[in-house]
C-alpha cells in the first residue's frame, strides 16, 4: 500500500514549477520549492541514450530545454549540460533527484512509455530506475500509462508501491494510441495482474464507473492534474489526493 505520508499533502505536479520565478518543470529548484512547503512531488523520467533514468517530461527536448530533438538522442552528461527553459541548471538524473530529496517528503514517479503505442517494448528505463533507488528509505511510489510498464516494476522492484496512471483514453487526446488500446486501457483491465494499489485518474473523469469500482474495492485514488482551488475541492469528494499545478493549495 502508498505510505500513509503520500495523504499528509497535495502533490506537485513535475514538483513546484513555475518558471517566472525561475523553476522549470522537473528542476532541482522546483523539487527544493516543494520540500519547503511541505509537498509531495511527482516527477516524470525519460531514458537517455546511454540507458539513464531523467528528470524529465516531454520525449522531444524544445518546449523545456535550449535543445531540439528527442531526449533518447542525447546522453545524461550531455543533457545534465542543456539549460532548461526559465532556470539556471540542466536536466537532472533519477538518482541526483533522489540525492536532493533524501526522503524528506514523498515521491511519486510517472514512468513515461518508451514502447510508443503502450505496449511491452519496456524495461531499460525501469531497470535504471530501480537501480538508482537500491537504499532509498523515503517515501516512495511508481506508475506509469503504460500497464507493461508497471509490470516491468511489479517484477524488478516488487517492494515499491505501484499504481497505474489512468484516463479516459479519447481520441483527441491519444491520437497516436490505435483504438483498440484505446479501448482496452479505458477499463483498466491490469490493475490486479500489476499489483497496483491505486490509480492517479485525470481529474475531468472521477465520475467514471471504473474508478469508482476500484474505489469500492479499496483501491487507492489519485487524481491529476488539478489546477484551482475548486477544482481541487469538487475531486476531493471522490480522491484521495490531488496532484496539483498552477495555483498553491489552501493551508500549505
Amino acid at each position: 500500500m502508498l505510505d500513509k505520508r503520500f495523504f499528509d499533502a497535495p502533490i506537485a505536479h513535475r514538483a513546484l514549477h513555475d518558471v517566472t520565478q525561475g523553476r522549470p518543470e522537473n528542476s532541482r529548484a522546483a523539487i527544493e520549492a516543494a520540500i519547503a512547503q511541505g509537498f509531495c512531488i511527482e516527477i516524470d523520467l525519460q531514458l537517455s541514450a546511454d540507458g539513464v533514468a531523467m528528470a524529465f517530461h516531454d520525449y522531444q527536448l524544445q518546449r523545456l530545454a535550449d535543445a531540439k530533438g528527442a531526449i533518447r538522442q542525447h546522453t545524461a552528461a550531455a543533457l545534465g549540460a542543456i539549460p532548461l527553459i526559465g532556470g539556471d541548471e540542466g536536466i537532472p538524473t533519477f538518482a541526483e533527484v533522489l540525492d536532493l530529496i533524501a526522503g524528506r517528503v514523498p515521491l511519486l514517479v510517472e514512468f513515461k512509455d518508451q514502447d510508443g503505442i503502450m505496449g511491452p517494448n519496456v524495461g531499460k528505463l525501469e531497470a535504471s530506475a530501480v537501480a538508482a533507488v537500491q537504499g532509498y528509505a523515503g517515501p516512495l511510489a511508481f506508475m506509469s500509462f503504460n500497464p507493461y510498464s508497471v509490470a516491468a516494476l511489479r517484477d524488478l522492484a516488487p517492494d515499491v508501491p505501484r499504481g497505474l496512471t489512468t484516463d479516459p483514453f479519447h481520441a483527441e487526446g491519444w491520437p497516436l494510441l490505435p483504438e483498440a488500446v484505446r479501448t482496452r486501457l479505458r477499463a483498466i483491465p491490469d490493475y490486479d495482474d500489476v499489483g497496483a494499489c491505486f490509480i492517479s485518474h485525470s481529474v475531468d473523469d472521477l465520475q467514471s464507473a471504473e474508478v469508482a469500482r476500484l474505489k469500492a474495492r479499496g483501491a487507492n485514488i489519485l487524481c491529476w492534474t488539478v489546477t484551482s482551488a475548486k477544482q481541487e475541492q469538487v475531486a476531493r469528494q471522490i480522491v484521495d489526493n490531488v496532484t496539483f499545478e498552477g495555483y498553491v493549495p489552501e493551508g500549505s
